[in-house]
Order: C-alpha cells, then sequence, then structure tokens
C-alpha cells in the first residue's frame, strides 16, 4: 500500500508542479480562469473529505476495540462522505461544461479538469476499497483501507488551495 500511495503522490505532485509552472506563464489568465471555480462546494468538499478522513480513522480504532459494528459503520460512513463529494463534484463539472468551459477553454482548465478529475477518480476507488474492507474488515485491512483514503485527503488538501485559493 505504501508503494501505491508513495507513488499516487508522486504523479500528483508532478501534476502540481507543472500546473504551478504553467500558471507563472500567464498569471492573469490563470487568475481570472479561477474566478469561475466555485469555492463554496471547494470548501465544502475539502470539510466532507477531513470528516471522512477521520471517520476512517475511526473505524480502525473502533476494531481495535472489538466494536465490530461500530467499525463498519463507520467505514461506510466514510464511503457515503465519499459518494457526497463526488455528486459535488459532478455537479461543478456539469455546471462548467454548461457554461461552455471545457478543458480546451484555458490552460488552468485543462489543468484543472487533469487534477480534480484524477482525484475524483482516485476517491471512486477508494469507495470501492472502503466497501470492500467493510466486507473484509480486519484490523490490517482497515489499515490499508484508511492509508489509502488519507492520501486521498492529503491530495485534496494539496489542490485546494493551489487550485481554488492561490491567486
Amino acid at each position: 500500500m505504501w508503494v501505491l500511495i508513495v507513488s499516487e503522490i508522486m504523479v500528483f505532485g508532478a501534476g502540481l508542479i507543472a500546473f504551478m509552472s504553467v500558471r507563472l506563464t500567464d498569471p492573469i489568465g490563470f487568475a481570472d480562469a479561477q474566478s469561475y471555480l466555485n469555492r463554496t462546494s471547494a470548501t465544502l468538499n475539502t470539510g466532507i473529505l477531513v470528516t471522512s478522513g477521520y471517520l476512517a480513522a475511526r473505524a480502525l480504532l473502533w476494531r481495535h476495540a472489538g466494536e465490530r459494528a461500530y467499525a463498519r459503520f463507520s467505514l461506510l460512513g466514510s464511503a457515503g462522505l465519499g459518494v457526497v463529494f463526488i455528486v459535488i463534484k459532478a455537479t461543478e463539472f456539469a455546471d462548467k461544461t454548461a457554461k461552455g468551459i471545457t478543458w480546451e477553454t484555458h490552460p488552468f482548465f485543462t489543468f484543472y479538469y487533469l487534477l480534480t478529475g484524477f482525484h475524483t477518480a482516485h476517491v471512486a476507488a477508494g469507495i470501492v476499497l472502503l466497501l470492500v474492507v467493510t466486507w473484509q474488515d480486519t484490523p490490517r485491512n482497515i489499515e490499508a483501507g484508511a492509508q489509502f483514503w488519507h492520501m486521498v485527503d492529503l491530495v485534496w488538501i494539496l489542490l485546494f488551495p493551489i487550485i481554488y485559493l492561490v491567486r
């Protein structure tokens, strides 16, 4: 799991470095494009993922305490919040598309769709992993699922300010 996590962080890191490098060539265009993003939904999604990560961590503690039902409930809650994240992100993507904003509109949006879309795919994979771990809820499995989920959280914690806030 750690090899996967490190490799994923390196891929996202390379994408963020490329994003910031291209931003240096057109700071005004990037700032203008960024103004079309919905910071409220992104902030909400940040809270959702952090809460979801907390539930994943609690699941392992519950399982170690012998509270299997609470552990499973925490895992299902974590996965459910992941679904909420995807719904909000899909709504954001649909809003951009309805306004004619695509990955070809500006280099900012190329990176926006690439990085946040790739992250959303990881959220979907994490949901599947959390559901499998709920079914096969050994402490080792829960720990591995929570590790992946925390990587997804960490990546969003990096993407959120760089894409949505930094001007």
